[in-house]
């Protein structure tokens, strides 16, 4: 990693920031702000993102929590406490994502080793991460941190998923 790594909570202050990168992963098909949309009040956005917030109905209990080097947002994590039956399939229990001008660097690798601790402090003992067939890059994230192939299932008009389970060491 070329810069320290921080994950914290989103604030108030991170609107334009924030705003930018969800339409930047829009475009590549990545929900970054599980829940919201692009014309939610900011306020509404940041409660609903917090910490300890209750999920949104249709959602399972997450941490959000945003990727930050020198002090731009990166790119975000989420970990679900649970699992629904969407999630099951191809959803799993972290979701991650480096804006373009920061990969390349070792944070999705990053993002993900916390992701898998914070979802063990959760009381996850096996963490399923899932990412499309075609992309090869998170593939090898997920390998790197200890993901074993499961398998691999459709999802309808997307890319077919990759399904990795992450087991306790």
């Amino acid at each position: 990693m070329d810069h320290v790594l921080e994950l914290r909570a989103v604030r108030a202050a991170d609107e334009v920031a924030f705003r930018a990168a969800q339409r930047e992963l829009a475009a590549e098909d990545f929900d970054f702000g599980p829940g919201l949309t692009p014309d939610m009040p900011w306020d509404e956005c940041v409660a609903v993102l917090a910490p300890g917030a209750p999920p949104l109905p249709g959602f399972v209990p997450a941490t959000f929590l945003l990727a930050v080097v020198d002090g731009e947002i990166a790119g975000g994590l989420s970990v679900r406490h649970e699992l629904n039956d969407h999630l099951r399939r191809i959803g799993g229990h972290i979701g991650y994502a480096v804006l373009r001008r920061f990969r390349r660097r070792g944070y999705a690798t990053e993002l993900l080793r916390r992701g898998i601790r914070i979802a063990r402090d959760h009381g996850v003992e096996r963490v399923l991460v899932t990412c499309a067939e075609d992309n090869a890059a998170s593939a090898a994230v997920i390998e790197r941190c200890g993901g074993r192939l499961e398998s691999v299932v459709p999802c309808g008009d997307a890319a077919p998923r990759r399904r990795y389970w992450v087991e306790p060491v």
